[in-house]
């Protein structure tokens, strides 16, 4: 029965996990990696990793503010270009 536990998930949510997945990798490749290498001490890297995973949350909380702006307004931003 567990088997088929993926079966009953709908394919978004299959692609919207593929994409979490790509946006973390090029989080950890391009923001992560380069501040962590760029501090010798064990405490600038723990202060590095740690402001960069607080951008990490600022972006994705950005992201949901944004997404939700649009999702509660859409009725009046279709009205904006249709020019009701």
């Amino acid at each position: 029965m567990t088997l088929y536990a993926l079966t009953d998930l709908g394919h978004q949510y299959l692609l919207y996990g593929a994409a979490a997945v790509i946006c973390l990798a090029v989080f950890v490749t391009l923001i992560l990696t380069p501040a962590l290498s760029a501090y010798g001490r064990l405490w600038e890297k723990a202060a590095a990793g740690f402001l960069s995973i607080f951008v990490l949350a600022a972006l994705v909380v950005g992201g949901v503010v944004i997404g939700l702006v649009f999702v509660l307004y859409y009725p009046d931003i279709v009205d904006l270009f249709n020019g009701s």
